[in-house]
């Protein structure tokens, strides 16, 4: 039978986390939110899935090539990402308390995020229009699925920034609101790598093929 011999090490980093406390509100506020997050790609990945599977089940119906304006989803392309990019100016005016740099560079998100959106449903009410509604066949059904499902975060966005545009100006930039816009700013950036993918494997590879 042996018996352990403690050096006192174990005691004292027990000594030093006690002493630190729990983590900080913006710590734990944070880690949530990026579990939030990974848990939305999981679901993106599913509907990737499901649309790879069902990419050349048209069932007689059209086909990506002949619904697809390529030019139209271009200019919807660059509205988002160039939303990411006035996003992140507007997290740095937010850092640097500049309140009038802030509301611009949200008002420009949002003009740009809205154009986005607008194209899209453009995009979906010609296709129903034609009788390319997501019931024609299996391909539509998980392409409306998996497009419609991103426009609707970023419908969800526009309406959360719209919300914290509003905090802002009654509240200030308190820590609260700091750590809110915060987490905006990590939806918005994660919306725009699924554009990417989702252009890439949707429109361009549908194209192709």
């Amino acid at each position: 039978m042996s018996v352990a011999v403690d050096d006192g090490v174990g005691y004292e980093a027990q000594s030093l986390a006690s002493e630190a406390g729990p983590a900080t509100r913006r710590v734990v506020v944070g880690y949530g939110f990026w579990i939030f997050l990974l848990s939305d790609i999981v679901m993106f990945s599913a509907f990737f899935a499901a649309y790879a599977v069902l990419a050349h089940a048209t069932a007689g119906g059209p086909s990506g090539m002949q619904l697809f304006n390529q030019r139209s989803v271009a200019i919807e392309t660059g509205c988002l990402l160039a939303s990411s990019y006035t996003c992140g100016l507007m997290s740095m005016a937010i850092g640097s308390r500049r309140y009038g740099a802030t509301y611009l560079a949200a008002l420009v998100t949002f003009v740009l995020g809205a154009a986005f959106l607008a194209l899209e449903l453009k995009e979906f009410a010609g296709m129903i229009a034609i009788g390319a509604g997501p019931q024609r066949s299996a391909f539509l059904s998980s392409f409306f699925t998996l497009v419609g499902c991103h426009g609707l975060h970023v419908t969800a966005g526009l309406v959360w920034l719209v919300v914290m545009m509003a905090q802002v100006s009654i509240k200030g930039l308190t820590a609260t609101v700091e750590r809110r816009l915060l987490c905006f700013s990590l939806f918005w950036h994660a919306l725009d790598i699924v554009w990417v993918w989702l252009f890439t494997v949707v429109y361009l590879m549908g194209v192709l093929s």
